[in-house]
């Protein structure tokens, strides 16, 4: 028996394409993201976002935070109960780019459109294009500026301004400073695993590491060994470590206590936009 090809020689081949979003070099969001945005704003619940758009509540969180991160300023605000009830809304912020995400999106389907009547080769090609793009395992992606950076012998010491005003330090080589082009002013994303990143409660412990910043507990998510920790480091940015539920206990790890993430500078990769 021989198996059909998904693409017969008479098909018709038609163009296809999706539009993304993105913060120097990593992607602040797609359709998916862009859909839960909208549907934050017209359910204001996470929970009942999450639910219209097929997504996991963790999920959703995930995504909210990685678009804080990126953008560099507050997309999704979550109001404490009260009087009102408290619930979710969306900054100007996240409703212009939802307007512009559909606007875009628009003007892409009909590029789409034109260019696979136009171009011979288009469909193929297009797909490639596609193939080529990359994307980050790295759980914390935090966007900001290029502070100092300082020459050393063999590395470099690059200095990356957060929105809140704390500082991300990286160890980099200098072939890899001049390749990203890092200078001072320059927009850049600092990749951090959870796995690299440790929790402390008391900011007054001396570490070697260099990177150590303060939040606040947001969530704490437990496993069957080991516990998702996500810790707010200001209004758009927060950090997430991957610690294990005894030193969850041992440190009394909740929702409103204040903690230090700490992280070597090794431990954290540079990324800047291409051709910016």
């Amino acid at each position: 028996m021989t198996e059909k090809s998904a693409h017969q020689p008479g098909d018709t081949l038609e163009v296809g394409g999706s539009v993304w979003l993105r913060s120097g070099a990593e992607t602040l969001g797609g359709a998916a993201r862009i859909a839960l945005l909208a549907a934050i704003r017209e359910t204001g619940s996470i929970t009942g976002a999450a639910k219209a758009v097929g997504m996991s509540y963790k999920a959703a969180w995930d995504a909210i935070d990685a678009m804080n991160n990126l953008a560099g300023e507050p997309l999704v605000v979550r109001a404490s109960g009260g009087k009102g009830g408290g619930g979710t809304t969306l900054t100007p912020a996240a409703l212009r780019l939802i307007d512009t995400f559909r606007a875009i999106e628009r003007a892409h389907r009909a590029f789409l459109q034109q260019a696979g009547a136009a171009i011979e080769g288009f469909a193929e090609n297009w797909q490639l294009i596609g193939r080529i793009g990359m994307r980050t395992s790295a759980r914390n992606q935090l966007a900001g500026k290029v502070a100092t950076v300082t020459r050393g012998t063999v590395n470099d010491e690059v200095q990356l301004a957060l929105p809140g005003g704390q500082t991300v330090v990286a160890v980099v080589t200098h072939e890899s400073t001049e390749a990203l082009g890092l200078v001072p002013g320059r927009d850049a994303v600092a990749l951090i695993k959870a796995s690299w990143v440790m929790l402390m409660t008391d900011d007054r412990a001396r570490l070697s590491a260099r990177n150590q910043l303060e939040g606040t507990v947001v969530r704490v998510t437990r496993g069957a060994v080991n516990a998702e920790v996500s810790l707010s480091i200001d209004d758009s940015t927060t950090v997430t470590a991957i610690v294990t539920n005894e030193s969850v206990d041992t440190l009394a790890l909740a929702p409103g206590q204040h903690a230090v993430a700490v992280f070597k500078a090794s431990s954290v990769i540079l990324g800047a936009g291409f051709g910016g």
